[in-house]
């Protein structure tokens, strides 16, 4: 009486040999599932941070004033001083810039664009005409059109 086994009968290398176990690990699931979830988070991650829906009531009162858009004071390459787009001789400057200041609030904006060929000396003039004014908030502008040095003065 003989026993038919399915691998051949104890013979290596037949029809029915078994493979040797895999000794790695096969990750490419693990990396589905990992995408699939920051698929998720990255969508509903936006939608968590709105606040609680609230729909607010009208009023009538008026908005408090603010002081939004900044003063720009411009010297061109002449050496010609501009507040907004106003002309200004050096000798007025003082006076006009404490008329702005006795008119704007204490947290005025002042921005200070001058042209790259001036004298420094110049473009610091205009700076200390500004400080004597009385504005605490005095930024430089460069090309990248936003102030890029700010002093505040307390």
């Amino acid at each position: 009486m003989a026993i038919n086994l399915p691998n051949g009968g104890g013979r290596r290398g037949g029809r029915g040999s078994r493979r040797p176990p895999m000794s790695e690990i096969n990750v490419t699931p693990l990396v589905d599932v990992m995408l699939v979830l920051l698929i998720i988070f990255m969508v509903t991650a936006p939608l968590l941070v709105t606040g609680v829906p609230v729909d607010l009531p009208d009023a009538r009162a008026q908005s408090l004033p603010q002081d939004i858009t900044p003063i720009q004071i411009s010297l061109d390459a002449k050496g010609e001083i501009f507040i907004d787009k106003l002309t200004i001789t050096p000798a007025a400057l003082p006076a006009k810039l404490a008329a702005l200041r006795e008119a704007r609030s204490d947290d005025a904006r002042v921005y200070v664009r001058a042209d790259r060929s001036l004298d420094y000396g110049r473009v610091m003039q205009v700076v200390g005409d500004v400080n004597a004014a009385g504005f605490k908030k005095v930024a430089l502008v460069t090309d990248g059109s936003r102030p890029v040095l700010t002093t505040e003065n307390q």
